[in-house]
């Protein structure tokens, strides 16, 4: 599939799988995308190996992240257009069964929801964003566990466009 081309729910073999029991997220990230930025991250995004852990796809001005491997929703975030240009998250949503090891306070869930959409849709580096995942992991009982591989957990790699 071309970098360019527009990611749909079509375009998995195995269907997405809607959020089940969603929450909403108390914290939204203050970030506001440019208007290049939201015209890429409405083009979603594709896992195209193993190590990849996120599918985004978008439908009007709603962006649904699912885990790659199980096609299971975890957010879903509502943007708005912002007075003078750009998108801002207005509303979220994320899956309240998912549990795991990364926990469901309201700023870790605001923090994975703008790492995916920055490193995994968009590309960057988000340096901060990681230094923070990282924090939080080893704040959070992780601290044995390699800033790497936390990451990886969480994130995942992404593919080159």
């Amino acid at each position: 599939m071309p970098a360019d081309e527009r990611v749909t729910r079509s375009s998995f073999r195995r269907p997405l799988q809607p959020i089940k029991v969603p929450t909403a997220i108390g914290v939204l990230p203050d970030r506001i995308w440019s208007d290049d930025e939201w015209e890429r991250i409405q083009l979603g995004y594709r896992s195209r190996s193993m190590d990849e852990k996120w599918n985004v796809v978008v439908e009007g001005d709603v962006v649904f992240l699912h885990r790659s491997w199980t096609g299971f929703g975890v957010f879903e975030a509502t943007f708005a257009p912002v007075e003078g240009g750009g998108r801002r998250i207005v509303s979220a949503v994320v899956e309240a069964g998912r549990g795991g090891p990364h926990g469901s306070s309201a700023d870790f869930e605001c923090l994975m929801l703008e790492l995916v959409l920055s490193a995994v849709v968009l590309g960057e580096p988000a340096t901060e964003l990681r230094e923070k995942l990282v924090l939080w992991g080893q704040g959070s009982g992780n601290g044995a566990v390699s800033a790497g591989a936390l990451q990886h957990s969480a994130l995942g790699l992404r593919s080159s466009p």
